[in-house]
């Protein structure tokens, strides 16, 4: 390595930049952790309460809080989080639980109220009657019966008439995969499970619509939207939503302002690189070694977009699969707990090669033993994903009955693995920083590279240090303070650490690459750093407005959210610049080595501009978030911004690698199939997006308006032949991504490990 031309490797002397840089850094971090500690303690104190004991007027025992507790636990065991959702969270083929449970007990207490009042059935009442009655369903369900000292709650007799009717329901929804979105046939029939299931609904409607004490606003700020049962938004989310959105305003601005004054980030580049790269045969051992992780992250993409397809399909035709009834064997629980888990697998996986491909570029020096590590971590990481997907399968199952928390699926969404495998996860992680920080640390020794290598740390140390909320709950612990801390991983540990990692590996690679100097890489990490600590941290609390927490949460969260995309766009423009320069020195764009990885780097900005900015903004103002959470809005948003920033960014840094070990004879062979991927996914994501997710979302956030939240996640809804042609409407899309993108990207990635130099 110290033979070869290297831009990091040259020692210019220390690189010049104001410390004014490093106080705003500390102060904002200060700032923003503060904020976001201040908001997930106080959800402990703000969570809805819940009671020991249910009982109706009379005094009698409807259920008890252990009845709640084993219900939510029954709820995960089932795998119920990736069918339908909670307060807005969870997946999206079955409904709102509590939503539906709520709009069906207001419809039950209209009835009872039109017979008791005005002695005639509700469907007979005239407009005036039945304003009179909608008005009397609002002000029995607002009332807060819920006794603090005694730990009692009262249910009037509509609450206790529709707990006993919904048991029969939830029953009859369970029986069959056409009534559930592909649910394994009678899934839940033992009456025991069935009730306690269904008292954790009842609590959870309970919470959506109660007054919180002193407030004219249910525990979850009067979500779900339901005008019969009284929850209409507040004034809360009007007013912090047009704040949200003059403070992005202003935000981003100012960061323009900035960027554009300092002449030293400006868009010169030179005619041609200032590097001339001809790195084949140069890579050590262990860089070689990481074209096996390359590789393996392709399969377990390639995976993940069949599965994707599969679930897909459960949307459009949950009875069938083709004419084959597959939910016993492959339910729809399970591949969407698959697509999750494989997504954040191959993503790791191809983050964790790039950053020990990297961290040696950054030592520069090839320590003993590294190559035996780097394979013993890659069996490590094979054993826990392989090992984790097959024991998900057999506890959604039901082969592991009582321990398949730990061995099976713990059943919150996107920290579906077992307990163990967490554990093991987290174990393979630190092993994975301390390689890193062991391969870059000469970097630590040179004043040019001295700064970069020690963000190149935080941000490593990051990835398993903000893991470990994972295991701060289980399946019984509250789920307000479950959301709490599971958003901190979903959020804060992929888009805000693995952000800031992916902007240090995208610098770390430009600046290698000659596109940006030192100080300009340098400059866009601080304000990455800067951003993230500001607004992407706070920015986490955009998932907590209906999650039982206060609208202290709604003010300060939405008002920090999406400036942590700046900086990596910024990057990626530079890349395009250079790439300009580029095709205008060369016709043919040909000439420069890494072609096919700076254009990776260039689809990164653009999702990100698009999924993470503009889909991604689209959604966190609190008062569209009122209507759209949990419809097609949220998967749109998350597959253009989960794949396409950090899986493009994941596949860039595959692509680096993949050239890097790999000959120009050899790679002429091989560049066809990265170019097919590339626009076969580009294409692909398009298509799925604005024929079936962007349209999808739309149709039912205009429904939630228009028919109340319950109506827009129904069966009814979902299933209906607009819905269902739209539904359909995936598989050219899919059909593109796979077929022209994911396959030939596996094919390239098994070329170049067959065929590379030992």
């Amino acid at each position: 390595m110290d033979e070869v031309k290297s831009n990091l490797m040259k020692d210019d002397g220390p690189i010049g930049f104001s410390k004014l840089w490093i106080v705003a850094m500390v102060v904002v971090a200060i700032y923003g952790f503060g904020l976001l500690l201040t908001i997930t303690f106080k959800a402990y104190d703000d969570k809805p309460p819940i009671p020991e004991l249910v009982v109706n007027l009379q005094g009698d025992i409807l259920f008890t809080g252990d009845d709640i507790r084993e219900g939510q636990a029954i709820f995960l065991r089932y795998g119920l989080m990736d069918n339908g959702t909670v307060w807005g969270h969870g997946a999206y083929l079955g409904p709102d639980f509590p939503a539906l449970y709520l709009n069906r007990m207001a419809q039950r207490t209209a009835e009872l109220l039109s017979l008791d009042q005005l002695e005639l059935p509700y469907e007979e009442l005239n407009e005036e009657g039945r304003s009179l009655v909608n008005s009397q369903v609002s002000r029995f369900l607002k009332q807060n019966n819920y006794d603090p000292e005694g730990k009692t709650l009262i249910f009037l007799p509509s609450q206790e008439y529709s707990l006993y009717k919904e048991i029969e329901l939830w029953r009859i929804y369970f029986s069959d995969p056409v009534n559930n979105g592909g649910l394994k046939a009678n899934l839940i029939t033992d009456h025991t499970e069935l009730k306690q299931l269904t008292t954790f609904f009842a609590w959870a409607a309970w919470a959506s619509v109660a007054n919180r004490p002193d407030t004219d606003s249910s525990y979850t700020n009067n979500f779900p939207y339901d005008e019969l049962a009284g929850n209409t938004p507040t004034a809360d989310m009007v007013a912090w939503s047009i704040a949200s959105l003059l403070f992005l305003l202003c935000g981003i601005g100012g960061i323009l302002f900035i960027y554009g004054k300092n002449t030293s980030w400006g868009w010169s580049m030179p005619d041609r690189p200032q590097v001339d790269y001809a790195r084949v045969g140069v890579a050590s051992h262990s860089q070689k070694a990481l074209v096996k992780f390359v590789a393996v992250a392709a399969l377990l993409f390639l995976g993940q977009t069949l599965v994707g397809g599969g679930v897909a399909h459960y949307r459009a035709d949950p009875g069938t699969f083709y004419g084959l009834d597959i939910s016993n064997i492959f339910p729809s629980s399970l591949l969407r707990t698959w697509h999750l888990q494989l997504a954040i697998f191959w993503i790791a996986t191809g983050f964790a090669a790039g950053g020990l491909y990297l961290a040696r570029v950054l030592g520069g020096i090839e320590f003993k033993g590294q190559r035996l590590l780097t394979n013993l971590l890659f069996f490590a990481f094979a054993i826990v994903i392989f090992g984790s997907l097959l024991c998900e399968w057999a506890g959604l199952l039901g082969c592991f009955d009582t321990i398949t928390f730990w061995l099976g699926s713990q059943g919150w969404e996107y920290l579906e693995l077992g307990r163990l495998w967490q554990i093991l996860l987290i174990v393979g992680l630190v092993v994975w920083f301390f390689l890193t920080a062991r391969a870059s640390s000469p970097g630590l020794k040179r004043p040019s590279t001295k700064v970069l290598t020690l963000f190149f740390w935080i941000a490593a140390l990051g990835i398993p240090l903000f893991y470990l909320p994972a295991v701060f709950f289980d399946s019984m612990t509250h789920y307000t303070v479950v959301d709490t801390w599971r958003f901190w991983i979903i959020h804060l540990w992929v888009e805000g650490f693995f952000e800031l990692f992916a902007t240090v590996m995208v610098a770390t690679m430009f600046i290698e690459l000659g596109i940006v100097s030192k100080k300009t890489g340098l400059l866009v990490i601080f304000l990455d750093v800067i951003l993230i600590f500001m607004g992407g941290i706070i920015g986490t609390g955009h998932h907590w407005y209906f999650s039982g927490q206060t609208s202290f949460n709604m003010a300060v969260s939405g008002c920090f959210s999406a400036l942590e995309v700046v900086p990596l766009i910024l990057l990626t423009l530079e890349g395009y610049s250079f790439m300009r320069l580029q095709k205008a020195s060369s016709p043919d764009g040909g000439g420069f080595r890494h072609k096919w990885t700076i254009r990776y780097l260039m689809a990164v900005g653009f999702w990100n501009f698009l999924g993470a900015g503009v889909f991604g903004f689209l959604i966190n103002m609190p008062i569209v978030s009122y209507f759209e959470i949990g419809t097609y809005l949220t998967p749109n948003h998350g597959h253009a911004a989960m794949f396409g920033v950090f899986g493009m960014l994941s596949l860039s840094l595959g692509v680096f690698i993949l050239r890097e070990v790999c000959s120009d004879e050899k790679w002429h062979k091989v560049e066809r199939h990265i170019r097919t991927a590339f626009w076969g996914m580009n294409i692909g994501l398009v298509m799925m997006i604005v024929m079936s997710l962007l349209p999808s979302g739309f149709m039912q956030v205009w429904d939630s308006v228009e028919n109340g939240y319950w109506h827009a996640r129904s069966l009814e809804f979902t299933s209906s032949p607009a819905m269902r042609i739209v539904g359909w409407l995936r598989m050219p899309g899919d059909l593109v991504f796979i077929c022209l993108g994911a396959i030939p990207f596996f094919i390239a990635t098994l070329k170049v490990w067959f065929t590379r130099e030992k």
